[in-house]
C-alpha cells in the first residue's frame, strides 16, 4: 500500500471512497479538469495522483451513434 498524504485522506474521507477507485471513475464521469476544481487542487496533483496509484488512462474515439 501507497502511503497517502493528508491531502489524499481528505479526499478519501469527503468521498468515503478510497482515491484507488475514486479517482478512475471520476475521470470517467468529468474529466481532470473538473475532477481538480472539485477536489480544489491544480490539474497536476490529480495526475500526480493517477500516476502514483497506477490509474491507466486510454481513449476511446466513437462515431456519433456508437456508445461504450
Amino acid at each position: 500500500m501507497r502511503r497517502k498524504t493528508k491531502l489524499m485522506r481528505a479526499v478519501e474521507a469527503k468521498y468515503n471512497r478510497p482515491l484507488e477507485r475514486l479517482l478512475p471513475e471520476m475521470y470517467n464521469e468529468m474529466g481532470l479538469p473538473r475532477m481538480a476544481e472539485e477536489f480544489g487542487v491544480r490539474d497536476s496533483t490529480v495526475w500526480y495522483w493517477m500516476l502514483r496509484f497506477g490509474v491507466n488512462l486510454r481513449k476511446v474515439a466513437l462515431t456519433s451513434y456508437e456508445t461504450l
